[in-house]
């Protein structure tokens, strides 16, 4: 006779929520709904009068596709912003974009170019106008991909530096510096982009490896009155910038270094640094005999020629020895060839002896027209032809008897990070703001700032402070067409700026209308009236990090979104804004209000590929976003981005993200077999808390410790391990063991009966505690599993932290299961054994003996059901002299519905006690 089927009568797990994702198909109809109902809105209106946590968001460039970082970026952004939120606090996230400066600029220009025309040639508004379109595009563009990422802002109402409103801000901003007395028009050596013509800030320079011409000059000695025998003989120069010779105006020595006088083999004589002696013989290739040592104090008053001093007139005048302590002998010759025009060292060593710059190379790196050597060459100063081994420079030097050397020269150069064309050190008048004027200065503020702003990681404390200890005055003029003028006007008898406050209000109005188009001779002439030739209008623009540095009184302090406030309490960026973002600010901040726009600061390293290289298009090792999103879903990204040690350097890549979407489907089956397990729950069946057995209480204990711990990470903005513990509770605590030791009350157990209710109960309380912590992370499935189990009660972004009783923890009930799960462990290590000899089919007909010589771990695990928790058929446990584990098949009968082999199954229904109640009554 066949046995009855009782599988209609177990209670399995029933749901509707799909184990396969289809993220790529799931996620925009889920992003559809929010926007429709406006969830952002809806959350401002939720956490109405909580605390503020005030997130700054730094402004990306509004130029081109989004790329891996800022993904990555607006990742960690928006689970900031969630978490906090999550926690009970009202925290606005204002989404804000960079919208001026030469990148956009230059993106015009190239358009111009491909047509044949001249951007010159274009009315200046009519050239901005295209600007601002071009920026705006693509704020669109940027604004909707990270919407498609999950990103939760108000993308209604981002800020934009090319907001007539930001823009008089900014203008604001550069008045109180100019009010103040904190600018200050000079001339300075800063550096220059001859292909963009234009000042460059340090952050928009990158550095590379070339190969420029390394040259040996000889410099005749005329004067040398503390030392005459040095009359005749030659100082020698080294550099790898040929073309600064044409404008030297002096020779540096080292106060500390001991030179000497040596004689090549066909008899000249030359002076160079004693510990040289040796690597300038091998680069001139000639043996070099020391005739004497020459003290650095010798050279005081000494005085050479220029090699081209026939050419008369700049060339002819006597160029002295200067003292340098910058001057090392770690490489050349011990001795610096002096080009104040192209220099900071040079610069200010010339300066204090009264050697000013001659300004001979112009904006496009080629020497004027009127200067007697190079004047009107071709080619412009970072040209290799200018200056190689055969080129015009080189060539004049030899033919003048004065190059012993010329070589190629590896090593590291500064390059614009937008043209890739390497840089110049060119002097020319820019406006600066100090950062050592006063008794207070900016300099001091903002170390004094530093200090007290939290970081995350702590090392970006010493990385930016390093940076504005040592950093030269701030360079804010550059000399281009889109961006924020220096409203300024200069008395072009006494080169002072006009300051009047009533004119400055004006000016501020007038931005608030119509933006940077304001700025013009008919407007000068409105507010100056028949002084206005008396005065100079300033035309440069101003560097884009101020425009960034100011974007804090903007979106903070304006009122424009009532629901922020100044300061904020964070700002996140890559590790490279600190030299330009974070620095820009902290300098803007502390420059007008004497403190840092930030309470603390969050780092996150770049993304590097698989194998840990930095991503480039030329290498095809990119990995694109949007073509994440398309394959895995924005959710697996967003995992990804926040399971990574992203404080660091981290990767990215195929079998990474494969390694992800298996994470994420292990989280989704969790959430797939709660939702079947709670099928037709109803609040009737919540059993309290003392009336849980002993796994139901350890699984809240285990949610209450995972709670403090959660908390704790996301306060710490350590997304890492936020993650962490989330997976490894759902994988080890849930889905390894409680969850497969309550299959069987789950499926077998009256609907009624305590120990079912006891578990659905804690299944309840697991479901809200993971659905919210996740929602931060994985927010749209978040979403459609809330939506699954409760379809009319709104978003899950809308809820707050879960309630976790402190009081479920319960550490001697933490180490019992423990040793209960470690023994798990030891017993099915010799259950796998038997099954593989097919002495057991199932584990659920092995009978397990244990001795153990520890009577306390007997005592500890007194009240367990080691059965139930081992999934056998009965387990002894024993003291004993000797420890010892036996598994062996039971022989005990199997229940035909539980599949338990126990000692009540009655043979005639083949059921055991428990089931025959439910099946029959």
């Amino acid at each position: 006779m066949n046995a009855p089927d009782y599988r209609p009568t177990v209670f399995l797990p029933k749901t509707d929520f799909p184990m396969k994702a289809g993220l790529p198909e799931r996620e925009p109809q889920i992003l559809a709904k929010w926007q429709a109902a406006d969830l952002y809105a809806q959350l401002r209106e939720a956490r109405a009068g909580r605390p503020k946590f005030i997130f700054h968001d730094g402004p990306p460039y509004a130029n081109g596709d989004m790329h891996i970082g800022h993904a990555l970026n607006h990742i960690l952004k928006d689970a900031v912003v969630r978490t906090q939120t999550l926690m009970g606090k009202d925290a606005p996230y204002i989404p804000g974009w960079d919208c001026h400066g030469l990148p956009i600029e230059w993106k015009v220009e190239e358009a111009y170019r491909a047509k044949k025309q001249n951007k010159d040639d274009v009315p200046a508004v009519e050239f901005r106008a295209e600007c601002r379109a071009y920026a705006q595009h693509w704020v669109n563009v940027q604004r909707d991909q990270l919407k498609r990422l999950g990103i939760s802002a108000n993308w209604e109402k981002p800020y934009l530096t090319m907001d007539f409103q930001a823009e008089a801000t900014i203008v604001s901003e550069l008045l109180k510096f100019a009010e103040s007395g904190q600018l200050y028009r000079g001339a300075k050596p800063v550096m220059w982009s001859p292909v963009e013509k234009t000042a460059l800030a340090d952050a928009e320079v990158e550095y590379h490896d070339i190969t420029s011409t390394q040259i040996d000059v000889a410099f005749e000695i005329t004067e040398a009155p503390n030392a005459p025998e040095l009359v005749g003989a030659h100082a020698v120069i080294w550099t790898t910038t040929p073309w600064t010779t044409p404008v030297n105006q002096g020779i540096a020595y080292g106060p500390e270094v001991t030179y000497q006088l040596c004689r090549t083999q066909d008899g000249h004589r030359i002076l160079i640094a004693a510990p040289l002696v040796e690597a300038v013989s091998a680069r001139i290739g000639s043996a070099l005999t020391v005739e004497q040592d020459v003290a650095a104090s010798a050279l005081a008053g000494a005085v050479v020629r220029h090699p081209m001093h026939q050419l008369g007139d700049f060339f002819a005048r006597p160029r002295p020895f200067l003292p340098g302590d910058f001057v090392t002998t770690d490489a050349g010759t011990g001795l610096v060839h002096m080009a104040p025009d192209h220099g900071e060292d040079d610069f200010a060593l010339c300066k204090a002896h009264g050697i000013n710059p001659v300004f001979a190379v112009e904006g496009d790196g080629r020497y004027r027209a009127d200067w007697l050597w190079l004047g009107g060459e071709s080619k412009n100063v970072i040209n290799p032809t200018l200056n190689a081994p055969d080129g015009p420079i080189c060539n004049d030097l030899r033919a003048a008897g004065a190059l012993l050397s010329a070589e190629p020269f590896a090593h590291s150069y500064p390059h614009s990070w937008r043209s890739k064309k390497k840089v110049i050190f060119r002097c020319t008048p820019q406006w600066f703001v100090p950062m050592d004027q006063g008794e207070h200065t900016l300099r001091q503020k903002a170390v004094a700032a530093i200090a007290a702003t939290q970081f995350t990681p702590d090392k970006g404390r010493n990385r930016i402070g390093a940076m504005v200890e040592g950093r030269p005055d701030w360079v804010l003029s550059r000399q281009r067409a889109w961006g924020v003028p220096i409203t300024l006007f200069v008395d072009r008898k006494s080169g002072d700026y006009l300051v009047d406050k009533t004119i400055n209000e004006k000016i501020i109005a007038r931005f608030r209308e119509q933006g940077v188009d304001a700025w013009t001779p008919e407007f000068a002439a409105e507010l100056l009236g028949d002084k206005v030739d008396q005065y100079e209008q300033i035309t440069d623009i101003l560097d884009v990090w101020f425009d960034s540095g100011c974007t804090h009184a903007f979106v903070l302090e304006s009122g424009r979104w009532p629901e922020m406030q100044w300061p904020a309490d964070l700002y996140l960026e890559g590790s490279d804004q600190h030299r330009g973002w974070f620095q820009s600010s902290l300098l803007e901040s502390c420059g007008t209000r004497g403190r840092a726009p930030y309470n603390a600061i969050l780092t996150h390293g770049f993304t590097m590929d698989a194998s840990g290289r930095k991503m480039s298009k030329s290498e095809g090792n990119t990995v694109n976003p949007l073509d994440v999103m398309k394959t895995y879903g924005a959710d697996i990204l967003r995992l990804w981005a926040l399971s990574v040690d992203f404080t660091e350097d981290h990767r990215i890549g195929d079998e990474i993200l494969k390694g992800v979407a298996d994470h994420y489907r292990k989280l989704r089956n969790t959430f797939r077999y709660l939702l079947g397990a709670l099928e037709g729950w109803s609040e009737e069946e919540r059993l309290p808390v003392d009336q849980m057995p002993a796994l139901e209480r350890w699984v809240m204990h285990r949610l209450s410790v995972i709670s403090d711990e959660l908390k704790a990470a996301a306060v710490a903005y350590d997304f890492n391990r936020y993650t962490s513990l989330i997976t490894d509770f759902v994988q080890n605590d849930l889905s390894a063991f409680a969850m497969d030791v309550r299959k069987d009350s789950l499926y077998c157990d009256a609907p009624t009966a305590p120990a079912r209710r006891a578990w659905r109960t804690v299944l309840d309380l697991t479901f809200h505690a993971l659905t919210r912590w996740l929602a931060p992370v994985m927010v749209f499935t978040a979403e459609e599993v809330w939506g699954t189990r409760h379809p009319d009660s709104g978003s899950v972004h809308l809820l707050e932290w879960p309630e976790i009783d402190a009081d479920w923890q319960d550490a001697v009930l933490d180490k019992q299961f423990m040793l209960a799960r470690k023994l798990r462990e030891e017993v099915y290590l010799k259950l796998e054994e038997l099954r593989r000899a097919k002495t057991v089919g199932s584990f659920l007909e092995a009978s397990v003996t244990i001795t153990t010589t520890h009577a306390d771990r007997i005592a500890a695990l007194a009240g367990i059901d080691l059965a139930e928790l081992l999934l056998v058929a009965d387990v002894s446990l024993t003291h004993a002299d000797t420890e010892s584990l036996t598994v062996e098949k039971a022989d005990l009968a199997k229940c035909a519905r539980c599949w338990r082999h126990l000692p009540d199954v009655k043979p005639e229904t083949e059921l055991c006690g428990r089931c025959d109640a439910v099946v029959n009554g």
